[in-house]
């Protein structure tokens, strides 16, 4: 039975404090394993992803099938619904169109004294993308993690993803098609990531890594990072709703369930000024949960790690919502731009009754990699920056130094680097 709890209650801040502690993300330690698989594969290449792909993925990988063809791509788009690839290229437009406004401008200037300053953007050479297989085929991550890394300007987007007895997902392809995707291989697990970050026979090492797996899979982008970039290590997904007795509750009940449906560590969060509302949504994820194909899976996210808070006025929302730091946030009240002005962290605001979280999922535009685990107090989502870097930009002519070098030189002799204040005052002499 899901967490009730109520700001009339004596214990109601311990309680908070409780739920918000609550850890979902505990899995076995795969370090080690994940460690050795590394150390592996950076030894032997080509021979260890082969053993790995027949151990896991029952597939008898080699040199000549490890990389998806073009040819393979368009065979298997044959075998896709026509409406699903329409609603695919549908996704896409909008996500490219979102995600070309993100691209930073470059800057140059000279300040007062002479010295020009600025900064320039450029992107990395390569990324990689891990597409999951299994049970977890994401099409719509394909689009997410794929289009914002092109939109940025990088020139090879190379995408790993298992296969199961040689069965790729048709859907998975035509989305790296769209996506423009340049390389596709088939190898998954903690296997790939290694092959990703420094490279084997037939694959050339990436800049940066990002998309969603397993324990194993992120276990090793926390391994490789320093080695490459990555987005992030993501946990269990998160929603949390703020709706007065207005809603329908059986449109809040889909909402809260369709994050809980993702894993049984999933977490979903109702805050109303309504008890008898609260109690009308309750009942409707129970009447929804009967009939739900992913009902145990869900079940398990409600009963064990969400809630419904009740509290006296949702003015005290804001607070609650700060202190969750939500990867998802839905504001389901008659003027959710005010309630918007009092939030500072979260990963994605939905606003209004019409807005529900699952449609930023696939088709709004803005990136549905978000950050998790209460990582919205410091993180932000996948963007077109996660593939770019900053250059700064210095230059002084002879005035300029003659008034800025003074204060450098002395700096450094006060930390005790005397080559870096001669560096200075040689120029000064002449």
């Amino acid at each position: 039975m899901v967490r009730r709890i109520n700001s009339n209650q004596p214990d109601f801040s311990s309680a908070i404090d409780a739920f918000v502690a609550l850890d979902r993300a505990s899995v076995a330690d795969v370090s080690d394993v994940v460690r050795d698989i590394i150390a592996d594969v950076r030894a032997n290449g080509l021979t260890a992803l082969q053993r790995y792909t027949k151990t896991f993925d029952h597939f008898q990988l080699n040199e000549c099938n490890l990389r998806v063809t073009d040819e393979d791509v368009e065979r298997t788009e044959a075998d896709c619904n026509e409406d699903d690839l329409v609603a695919l290229d549908f996704a896409a437009k909008r996500i490219r169109v979102y995600h070309e406004r993100q691209l930073p401008t470059d800057e140059r200037y000279t300040d007062d004294l002479g010295v020009t300053l600025g900064w320039r953007w450029t992107c990395v050479d390569a990324a990689g993308l891990y597409a999951p297989g299994g049970r977890a085929i994401y099409p719509s991550s394909v689009l997410m993690n794929a289009i914002p890394a092109k939109v940025a300007g990088v020139k090879r987007l190379a995408m790993v993803t298992p296969t199961q007895g040689d069965e790729l997902n048709p859907l998975v392809l035509a989305a790296a098609k769209r996506a423009g995707i340049d390389e596709i291989y088939r190898i998954g697990g903690a296997q790939a990531i290694a092959a990703l970050a420094f490279g084997v026979e037939m694959i050339s090492p990436v800049d940066v890594i990002v998309g969603p797996g397993n324990a194993y899979v992120a276990e090793a982008k926390r391994q490789v990072f320093g080695y490459v970039g990555i987005d992030s290590v993501a946990g269990p997904s998160e929603i949390l709703i703020v709706s007065d007795g207005k809603s329908n509750p059986d449109w809040i009940a889909a909402d809260l369930l369709s994050q809980a449906e993702h894993d049984p560590s999933s977490q979903s969060i109702l805050i109303t000024d309504d008890q008898k509302f609260a109690d009308m949504v309750c009942a409707s994820v129970d009447r929804q949960l009967r009939d739900s194909p992913r009902r145990e899976i869900a079940q398990a996210a409600w009963d064990n790690h969400s809630a419904i808070i009740v509290v006296s006025t949702l003015e005290d929302a804001p607070t609650l919502i700060n202190r969750v730091a939500p990867e998802h946030l839905e504001l389901a009240v008659d003027d959710p731009e005010y309630m918007l002005g009092k939030v500072r962290h979260v990963g994605a605001v939905f606003l209004g009754r019409h807005t529900p979280e699952a449609v930023g999922d696939y088709v709004a535009g803005p990136n549905h990699v978000l950050p998790t685990a209460h990582a919205a107090r410091y993180a932000s989502g996948l963007s077109v920056l996660d593939f770019m870097k900053r250059t700064s930009i210095i230059g002084c002519d002879d005035t300029a130094l003659r008034k800025i070098g003074p204060s450098a030189a002395r700096l450094a002799d006060a930390e005790g680097l005397p080559s870096h204040a001669q560096s200075i005052r040689v120029r000064l002499k002449d």
